[in-house]
């Protein structure tokens, strides 16, 4: 009997002791598959953030025999699917528009081609007729929008034959900014211009860089002209050159900063406004810049300074 009853606490003892361990093991396994989840929810996480950062048709795999962390990335999956179908749809529409756009334009050509013919004739047999040159320059306007749109789409369907060579920018530069000469000193501008003896060498094509010179000047002529200045600067790294147009007019706030190459983009006194107030001309200049692979740069303070920065790759160094 006093055996028993002595064995009895010891029996409770070990009984107990037993319990603890279980609960220890227990909650330790517990511990370790939530830890191991949320190592694997944060992987699935990172996953994610690299393709949506990406914006690659990659699909979440993450090793696991979690089934709720499968069904989960089942799900995700499945909404990676819907955005790619929903991106390749977007991309089909939108080369479609742009192929739509293209033929509209050049199809809208031939017409009024045609009709500023008749316009021009009509003009030579009255010179004096006002109603007639007024028809004619707004016909021209017309065509010259037309010829903007039609640039525009076969840019932005990669339609456009670009003959990428190496050739030096300074002769090019001298020539774009001694066109414009004339006028500033008529306007009185004080202007001043860097463009260095050392011949610099891009890899671009030249006709393009002509029409981006010709339209960024352009433009701040016509914009900054309150300011009186006028900065034209040639300069380079060791991948690049860049090419910086600057006045001092008005300027550009951060908010149509951020817009200013969109397309059809206006503003009240934006630079972006053309003599139509469509907003193509930097739209199409960016989009030259683009299919060089450079690139055109803003950085504008209002009423100090505006600096539109076209940014050309050199050539690339032949192994010998």
């Amino acid at each position: 009997m006093n055996f028993s009853m002595m064995n009895s606490p010891m029996a409770l003892f070990v009984l107990t002791g037993i319990i603890v361990i279980l609960l220890f093991v227990i909650f330790y396994q517990r511990f370790l598959l939530l830890r191991g989840r949320e190592k694997k929810l944060k992987e699935i996480a990172r996953k994610l953030g690299d393709i949506l950062e990406n914006d690659s048709d990659e699909k979440v795999m993450v090793f696991t025999d979690d089934k709720a962390l499968m069904e989960v990335m089942g799900e995700i999956n499945r909404l990676l699917d819907d955005r790619q179908k929903i991106k390749a749809g977007f991309r089909r529409e939108e080369a479609a528009s742009k192929k739509m756009l293209s033929n509209i334009s050049h199809d809208m050509k031939t017409p009024l081609t045609v009709i500023l013919g008749y316009l021009e004739i009509l003009r030579l047999k009255s010179p004096k007729d006002e109603a007639l040159k007024k028809t004619e320059a707004k016909a021209k306007q017309v065509l010259e929008l037309i010829n903007r749109f039609f640039t525009l789409a076969k840019l932005e369907a990669g339609d456009t034959d670009m003959e990428l060579k190496k050739f030096a920018v300074n002769e090019l530069c001298r020539e774009n900014i001694l066109s414009f000469y004339d006028i500033l000193q008529q306007r009185d501008f004080q202007v001043e211009i860097s463009v260095p003896e050392k011949e610099l060498y891009v890899h671009a094509d030249e006709e393009a860089v002509q029409r981006i010179l010709q339209n960024l000047l352009s433009n701040a002529l016509r914009y900054g002209s309150d300011g009186k200045y006028l900065g034209f600067f040639l300069r380079e790294d060791e991948a690049h050159v860049y090419i910086d147009i600057a006045d001092k007019g008005k300027g550009i706030d951060k908010e149509s900063a951020a817009h200013v190459f969109d397309r059809l983009y206006t503003m009240e006194d934006s630079r972006n406004r053309e003599i139509q107030g469509t907003g193509l001309g930097l739209t199409i200049a960016k989009n030259l810049a683009k299919s060089m692979g450079g690139d055109i740069i803003l950085n504008s303070i209002p009423y100090e300074k505006t600096i539109f920065t076209l940014e050309l790759c050199k050539p690339k160094m032949q192994s010998v």
